[in-house]
């Protein structure tokens, strides 16, 4: 062991009781990192848990990619796109894609004896994949979707259900607005909430089959295909290879396909999750000055207080590298010990947060209705090890003043 290493060790055992040492200065030192490093864990697995969480619901709507008209770019009005078995077996062969669903929409309007609400209509074939909506189901169940056959039930919202006064097992009447006005009866088999109000506000899930007729559309017709992708870090590369193979490109219909991700589709959302990340820095940043700064100020009081013992070991021969050595040992422990607390409390909180959503939030501004956490450990490890760096850099300064000490003036009064 170095003899710096074991004097370190010393000075770090009387921290704990010894009279010479200022108890108060090294409870500060330590409190600082603890709270630093917890605001820090506490932070980042909020703003991952909340990207994720808003992400998942924008995604749910809508998939990772679609495949529509171009002209429908251009259009309030819904185009179609041809798309065949072959279409979709050819896009189900990309390795990155995960499932492919057709999808149809119609605008119209929900109207009751004493309300109307205004809604797309959105049809789905037997290929849906319903697990988000299966998530978020409260009353009911999925209807069983068809291309072919028109059960007339729909899954609706909690929000639209509460505003026309609605429940489950309820007939409503929905209208739409062509050369002429057109009406369709459908039955409430599922009610379902997300708390994402654009699209609880908006959509009706329905059998693609319906949608399709609302439309005057033919059989392999409709609004586009949806596609889930594998890994969503690869959201950007496999958008442009499907793009390459499919933009631009004319069914025999007369319609020009049109690809985009969920990204491009919603780039407002997107934006605002990625200002997100700007405050997490800004915190990562103060929360590393603050524990830095307690840091320094707690050592600096120790070498004060260790002056004697400093002048001691220059007599004996201690260079002043081997000396700054020991008080940076000395601050390591110090930083360790606040660092076992911070971790603590920081995934205490992300655990109790999880399983039992302490913490609530306004579902109308926030589309959580609880703080969500989500835990990545390689995010842990580095702000671990990113805290116990910046702060041993920063003590790197403050420690030169040891070379400032003289012996025999620190030994005067011995």
């Amino acid at each position: 062991m170095s003899l710096s290493l074991f004097i370190a060790k010393r000075i770090y055992r009387d921290t704990k009781g010894d009279k010479q040492v200022s108890r108060p200065a090294v409870l500060i030192a330590m409190t600082g990192i603890a709270i630093g490093l917890a605001v820090m864990i506490i932070s980042v697995a909020v703003v991952i848990g909340f990207k994720n969480e808003v992400r998942n619901k924008v995604v749910g709507f809508g998939s990772h990619i679609q495949i529509s008209n171009f002209d429908a770019l251009r259009s309030y009005e819904t185009h179609p796109v041809v798309v065949n078995d072959s279409m979709r077996a050819a896009l189900a062969a990309y390795p990155q894609v995960e499932h492919v669903q057709r999808y149809s929409t119609k605008p119209g309007m929900i109207k009751t004896d004493d309300a109307f609400q205004g809604m797309v209509l959105k049809g789905v074939g037997a290929e849906f994949d319903a697990r988000f909506f299966r998530d978020h189901l409260l009353e009911g169940e999925i209807p069983v979707f068809s291309d072919s056959v028109s059960s007339n039930e729909v899954l609706i919202s909690k929000t639209l259900a509460a505003k026309l006064k609605l429940k489950l097992g309820d007939q409503i009447y929905t209208y739409y607005v062509q050369e002429d006005v057109r009406a369709r009866r459908f039955t409430i088999k599922g009610i379902y909430q997300t708390n994402f109000a654009e699209y609880d506000n908006l959509f009706l899930l329905t059998d693609l089959a319906v949608v399709n007729r609302l439309n005057g559309w033919q059989p392999q017709q409709v609004s586009g295909v949806e596609l889930q992708v594998r890994n969503y870090d690869q959201l950007e590369e496999i958008t442009y290879q499907i793009a390459a193979d499919t933009d631009n490109k004319t069914d025999g219909l007369g319609g020009v396909y049109f690809v985009q991700n969920i990204q491009q589709l919603h780039p407002q959302i997107f934006d605002w999750l990625n200002l997100l990340d700007l405050n997490v820095w800004v915190i990562l940043f103060l929360m590393i000055g603050v524990a830095g700064f307690t840091m320094i100020s707690g050592l600096l009081i120790i070498i004060l207080e260790r002056t004697q013992m400093i002048g001691i070991l220059k007599a004996l021969g201690a260079n002043d590298f081997t000396i700054r050595k020991t008080f940076l040992w000395l601050a390591v422990f110090l930083i360790g010990k606040g660092m076992v607390w911070g971790n603590a409390i920081g995934l205490t909180f992300c655990l109790v947060q999880s399983q039992f959503g302490l913490f609530k939030l306004n579902p109308e501004t926030y589309y959580v209705d609880q703080v969500p956490v989500s835990f990545n450990v390689w995010l842990f490890l580095l702000i671990n090890i990113g805290t116990l760096l910046a702060s041993v850099l920063m003590l790197l300064g403050p420690s030169y003043l040891i070379t400032k000490i003289k012996p025999a003036s620190s030994m005067r009064y011995e």
